[in-house]
This record gives structure tokens, C-alpha cells and sequence, in this order.
């Protein structure tokens, strides 16, 4: 399965005038969907660091959300860097022309229209607050930084391109917390764990308290995740530390 990233675009991120709202609403969009995401970058108004990122994300096949940086003022440069990543003009579009003037009238000229400029070939994302669309190039997906916006432009990509993949998935994450452990004092059978469970992925969460709690758990196939939780059971009781299973999280 293609991997799931998310760009997050604008200075006023990073220097903490605004704080992200996007992050945990597209995990949270994922995850209901019985999809996962596998990267988040943060990224200022730059135009070199953008396009390297898209580079990077089109050449490996992935599907992203784009957060930001679309709008017409001169710090919005992301219209202009998806373009540049793929080497194509910015041309103006004429159905996202079409729905700016159907929303603002005459007041649409002569800046609000250029936000209907987009890179040659790009597919329309609908905006259902205020018809200023997004766009879609090569399974990239960029809307605005307004959430309110943003996150509804999200799921209709999701609903729209990607419904077969909705809980294809074979997926499953168990985790149980150790308490009288610290982590250094599981390394050993996680690293064994490791080697016999290769395909899986392994976390390790210690737990500031008196009584040194870890939650280790696994995640991957369905089968494999429950022989490994199983062997991870025992072996912490072989250790002699104590345990309890953490709910199980929905499978994928």
C-alpha cells in the first residue's frame, strides 16, 4: 500500500503565531478509514524547501496532503513550487475561474482570480466554505490552511479517490504496560522479539511515575502481531515483572 505523508507549509507554524490543527485530524481521518499515516514535515515559506520536499514525496510514489500556502499573497508559494516539482507552467483554470466568480461577482477581479492559477494539468479539489478550490497533481493533494476549509477538502479527497482502500488493510496494534521496568530493562526481549518477528514494528513507551511502567507493544499483520504479543507476555512474566494488556487499537 502507497504511504500516506502530510506537508504542513507556513512560518507562522514554526515561529508559533499559529498553532497546527492539521496533524492529529488527518491521523484521526486515516484512521477511521482504516488507513495510517507514515510522515508529517513542517515546512516554512521557503520555495527551495517546498519543492525538494515534493520532489522527494513524487518520486516516491506516496499520497499527501499539503497544508497551506495557496492563497495570492506574495509569502503564499506553494501553487508555484508543486508546479516547479513537476515542471510545468502555472496556467489560470478555468473552472476554478468560474466557481471564484459565481462567489464573489465583480469583487472576484482583480486579485481574488488569482487564486485560480494553478499548475498546467491539476484536477480541482472543491472547496465547500467558499468555492476557492484546491488541486490535485499526481496523487498530491493541496488545500488551504484554514482547518474549517482544509479538513472537509481532506475527507472528499478521501472519500472520492480512495474508498477501495478503506480497511483493506491487515493490520493490528497490541500493547501491554510493564510496571517495575524500566525500558533498558526489556531491551533484550525486545530485541529478540525483533528477530523472530522481523515484519513488525516494535514501540517502546516509558511512563514518568514511582512504579518505572513501560508499554511495549507491536504492530503489523494481524497474525503476526498476536504470536508476538503472546511471546512478549511471556517472556516479561519469565522476567518477573508485572503486566496488564492495553485495549486493543481498531485494526486496519
Amino acid at each position: 500500500m502507497q504511504a500516506f505523508g502530510v506537508l504542513i507549509i507556513g512560518d507562522e507554524i514554526l515561529s508559533g503565531k499559529r498553532q497546527d490543527a492539521h496533524l492529529s485530524k488527518v491521523i484521526a481521518l486515516l484512521n477511521a478509514r482504516g488507513l495510517s499515516l507514515s510522515w508529517a514535515h513542517y515546512l516554512g515559506d521557503e520555495p527551495l524547501q517546498i519543492i525538494a520536499a515534493l520532489q522527494a514525496s513524487l518520486a516516491r510514489g506516496d499520497i499527501v496532503f499539503s497544508f497551506g500556502g495557496i492563497g495570492a499573497t506574495p509569502d503564499d508559494h506553494t501553487r508555484q513550487c508543486a508546479a516547479a516539482a513537476i515542471g510545468v507552467p502555472i496556467v489560470r483554470h478555468p473552472q476554478a475561474l468560474a466557481n471564484i466568480e459565481a462567489q464573489y461577482g465583480e469583487t472576484a477581479y482583480p486579485k481574488r482570480v488569482l487564486m485560480a492559477d494553478f499548475p498546467e494539468g491539476c484536477d480541482l479539489i472543491p472547496n465547500p466554505i467558499n468555492r476557492v478550490a484546491g488541486f490535485s497533481l499526481r496523487e498530491h493533494y493541496f488545500v488551504p490552511g484554514f482547518p474549517e476549509m482544509a479538513h472537509p477538502m481532506v475527507e472528499w479527497v478521501l472519500d472520492t479517490y480512495y474508498r477501495h482502500l478503506f480497511h483493506a488493510r491487515d493490520y493490528l496494534e497490541q500493547s501491554i504496560v510493564v510496571t517495575e521496568a524500566g525500558e533498558s530493562d526489556l531491551i533484550d526481549l525486545m530485541q529478540h522479539l525483533l528477530s523472530e518477528f522481523p515484519t513488525l514494528k516494535l514501540f517502546s513507551l516509558p511512563r514518568t511515575n514511582q512504579r518505572r511502567t513501560t508499554e511495549v507493544g507491536l504492530k503489523g499483520e494481524r497474525t503476526q502481531v498476536i504470536a508476538a504479543v503472546a511471546a512478549l507476555k511471556a517472556g516479561v512474566t519469565a522476567l518477573g515483572y508485572p503486566w496488564v494488556d492495553v485495549p486493543t487499537q481498531a485494526a486496519h
